[in-house]
């Protein structure tokens, strides 16, 4: 039993203001496996006023100190990874081995390329008589999400860290063990007191105080496009930056050369993992319509090979990380059902053998249009989508038919093709034939958000831009 229950404020664990505690869920078990102090506005100004104090300070520490801190957080990282992967599996169900070997690493990953970026990194420019100045924004306001969640935390504090700005982090009170090593991470890599701050809640209590907190100069949230808008409406009134990186409904065009079997096989596999519970998830294939039946067969194989279960096993595939999440998803695949989507493999309920535990059936359908429920909702489960298209240019429009833009994947053997198909894609990221790069810039257009995460793009929200006009002479 983890029982977290003090906050980390000014370099010390600190007791909450208040007395309200909350249940962890093990989702694959359904069992309390620990407790949360749940903190609220006050907790939030105390971590707030020792970030803003420490700012004066850390603000001028130079390139040389921030890089030798990154490296001593990673080696920290490095010493509790296992830990970490523990705390993943046990807070939010993904399979041990997606813990240790993606979900646990990925933050580390993005420590150490935070660490790299720096020692190149161009905080003064000059144009003419004009010296531009890249400073620290200030105090910000972290919110991250349960579903990758180091990645989420190490992809927002790395970037503060190294740009000069101080933070009050706010984990996923749904997924908390992780935040709280991580937190323990910073305090044993000697983190100066108030650069970084770790205060535990919900939404309503913690979220809300941190967003519309006067001395917060920016918020990053990453989550649900519903509370994204929310985080976006209380910060309006101080004019703070906020930086979103919200939903995604992506495509995925599998062009007429492509290799179907291989394609599809991956693409199935894509959506699966992580129990759907990616926000980039490639979850409307699009296909040529005179290929639907080999899709449908490819589809259905790939989906067989994937098994669901306890995931301290050799299970692939966890539980989704909440009755709350499982719940949804089953209205979602029953909303597919009922409005007349091809049901390949999978269905409502839980898959045979399980009687217990948040565990969805992975769920393919064909036919669909997009107009369906399951064609425009963000789903966050196991669940794909196969639509037909006739020509390239309807498959561009259906892939652009939608209100999110996080990202978009393009398959096929013709590169110049796919790189045609890739340009016409409304999305903040376009992947081609499943390339993957921990360095480009990530977030969305439309409605999955604004601003960049990720690589030297994930510097650029938390720095301000001073003009020094005259500083060298004419």
């Amino acid at each position: 039993m983890r029982d977290y229950l003090q906050f980390y404020i000014d370099g010390t664990w600190v007791e909450p203001s208040g007395t309200t505690r909350l249940d962890v869920i093990n989702p694959a078990t359904e069992a309390v496996v620990g407790h949360i102090a749940l903190g609220n506005a006050e907790d939030v100004d105390k971590a707030v006023m020792a970030a803003r104090r420490t700012f004066a300070s850390w603000s001028l520490s130079s390139v040389a100190e921030r890089i030798e801190l990154l490296c001593a957080i990673a080696t920290e990282y490095q010493k509790r990874l296992s830990d970490l992967a523990d705390a993943i599996t046990e807070e939010m169900g993904a399979p041990a081995a997606l813990a240790r070997g993606a979900q646990a690493p990925t933050g580390l990953g993005h420590i150490m390329g935070a660490a790299a970026i720096l020692k190149h990194f161009q905080f003064v420019e000059d144009r003419g008589q004009t010296r531009i100045v890249k400073e620290p924004i200030g105090v910000c306001g972290l919110i991250t999400p349960w579903n990758w969640p180091l990645n989420q935390i190490a992809c927002k504090v790395a970037p503060a860290l190294a740009t000069g700005c101080t933070m009050v982090l706010k984990p996923s009170e749904v997924a908390p063990f992780s935040g709280q090593i991580f937190a323990e991470i910073m305090h044993a890599a000697g983190v100066p007191a108030g650069v970084f701050n770790l205060v535990n809640g919900d939404g309503p209590g913690v979220g809300v105080a941190l967003s519309s907190h006067s001395e917060v100069d920016m918020m990053s949230f990453t989550g649900s496009t519903r509370a994204g808008i929310d985080v976006a409406r209380n910060a309006a009134p101080t004019v703070k930056r906020v930086a979103q990186e919200l939903g995604g409904k992506s495509p995925n065009i599998l062009l007429d050369d492509a290799s179907l079997a291989h394609n599809v096989t991956a693409s199935v596999k894509a959506v699966m993992g992580n129990s759907g519970q990616t926000c980039s998830a490639p979850t409307r294939l699009l296909v040529p319509r005179g290929r639907m039946d080999e899709v449908i067969e490819a589809a259905s194989e790939a989906a067989a090979g994937i098994s669901v279960g306890d995931p301290m096993g050799n299970a692939t595939t966890g539980p989704v990380v909440s009755k709350t999440q499982f719940d949804k998803i089953q209205r979602l695949i029953q909303a597919g059902i009922d409005e007349g989507a091809t049901l390949v493999t999978g269905g409502t309920g839980r898959p045979d053998g399980l009687d217990k535990g948040y565990f969805v059936r992975p769920t393919v359908f064909a036919d669909v249009t997009n107009d369906m429920t399951i064609a425009r909702e963000e789903i966050f489960g196991p669940v794909l989508s196969i639509l037909g298209y006739g020509s390239v240019d309807e498959a561009v429009a259906l892939g652009n038919d939608t209100e999110y833009g996080l990202a978009a994947y393009v398959r096929g053997n013709d590169l110049e093709q796919a790189r045609a198909v890739a340009a016409r894609l409304r999305a903040g990221q376009v992947s081609i034939n499943g390339a993957f790069d921990m360095a480009a810039p990530f977030g969305g257009y439309k409605m999955s958000g604004n601003g960049r995460e990720w690589g030297e793009f994930g510097f650029h929200d938390f720095l301000e831009i001073k003009a020094v006009v005259g500083y060298t002479p004419a």
